[in-house]
């Protein structure tokens, strides 16, 4: 046991480090496009473009089997490297428009062999108490996401090269950190043949799709409910003449996320995984419906409820994860755990997209309330049994 003991925070700090192309990147994306004397309009599609990214290399490696198939710390390594190229492509002389999507995209798209490859490592180590394990993985790179938030009113965000070369050099050592210290887990059972089939089969596993369709649930609500925190304390702010640090209170409610990540996942230890899940999903789904009653409290009580409600948004992330390994044969953990990330993450663009459009058409304080979608479909699979087939 001593042995493993440096497993989980290696794992942790490599995966961080890794993904601080992602975090830091959407943070000066705004100063870089300014110094490249791009239209304000860019910003956007360039934070688009890391997703799309991420979403066809996470569809790729699951059709492939990647990381089921290889090693998955090498895949991490490898990935790590060409991550941080595509990251460094941002400080190339005469950059024009399409070289920045392209590298954004291709930052993107080389996360996806970091990300869920480093839950599959964790898989591969973690055959009992993933939950927990899980849960401080999540738990730090929620922390990696308020990061942006929390240095965007300093001096450090109007300096994209130093933070492009901090970032990619960080990138590649965490690459390699993970690859030199944690060797295949002792639980991993190599794919020998490459299965294209394979993702859909998964679909015909009840548990799999249980806790698969729960987590799309999660995703509907979790990313546009970040995205759109900053607005509603902007709104209330203006609305109740509240001078509201927005960027540093939306950093505190998504850290704070973090850390129930991690507690959620020492919790899962005692009552489970599914029962962490459902508590949150239910809890972060009764904020959506409740939502236009926290917009009429005193600033201190919609402070509070909005860092409950981070708590809650993410506290069932992990667990859904250990759910989706837990499902399926180890030759699988690694395809599972990429395709629901996919699939995922797939749908957070959706649920963006939509509140963007209706946020011109429905009042603030009541557009959160199409977030409860997700969560209330969520719990639906979540709580589903499995029926017997009649022959």
């Amino acid at each position: 046991m001593k042995q493993t003991l440096h497993i989980l925070p290696i794992i942790i700090v490599s995966q961080f480090a890794c993904t601080s192309t992602w975090f830091a990147g959407n943070a000066i994306i705004q100063s870089l496009a300014k110094n490249l004397n791009f239209g304000p309009d860019i910003v956007g599609y360039v934070i688009s473009s890391v997703q799309f990214g991420f979403i066809i290399g996470t569809l790729i490696f699951g059709i492939l089997m990647i990381a089921d198939r290889f090693s998955p710390s090498k895949v991490f390594m490898v990935c790590a490297c060409l991550a941080a190229l595509s990251n460094l492509t941002l400080i190339a002389p005469n950059l024009n428009i399409s070289g920045l999507l392209l590298a954004r995209f291709g930052t993107g798209f080389f996360l996806a062999g970091i990300y869920p490859v480093g839950m599959k490592i964790a898989a591969d180590y973690y055959e009992k108490g993933l939950g927990k394990a899980l849960g401080f993985l999540v738990g730090a790179l929620v922390l990696g996401t308020a990061f942006p938030f929390l240095i965007k009113g300093t001096s450090w965000a109007n300096d994209p090269n130093s933070v492009i070369q901090l970032t990619s050099g960080i990138t590649v050592l965490g690459g390699f950190l993970l690859v030199a210290l944690v060797p295949n887990g002792p639980y991993r059972v190599a794919s020998t043949s490459l299965q294209l089939n394979a993702g859909p089969r998964l679909f015909k596993n009840h548990d799999f799709k249980k806790a698969a369709f729960g987590y799309f649930g999660h995703m509907w609500e979790l990313y546009a409910f970040w995205a759109f925190t900053p607005i509603a304390l902007q709104w209330f702010s203006n609305k109740t003449d509240n001078e509201l640090s927005v960027f540093l209170w939306t950093g505190i409610v998504i850290a704070l996320g973090g850390l129930s990540c991690a507690f959620g996942g020492m919790i899962s230890q005692r009552i489970g995984s599914k029962r962490v899940a459902l508590k949150a999903l239910l809890t972060s789904g009764i904020f959506c419906f409740i939502s236009p009653v926290i917009f009429v409290l005193p600033v201190y009580l919609f402070l509070t409820c909005w860092c409950l409600w981070g708590i809650a948004v993410t506290a069932d992330s992990p667990q859904f994860s250990n759910l989706v390994a837990s499902s399926v044969s180890p030759q699988l953990k690694g395809t599972a755990l990429t395709i629901v990330n996919c699939i995922g993450f797939a749908i957070t663009i959706v649920s963006i997209q939509l509140l963007g459009l209706l946020q011109t058409i429905i009042p603030m304080n009541l557009l959160f309330i199409l977030l409860g979608i997700g969560p209330l479909l969520g719990v639906y699979y979540l709580i589903q049994k499995k029926t017997k087939k009649s022959y």
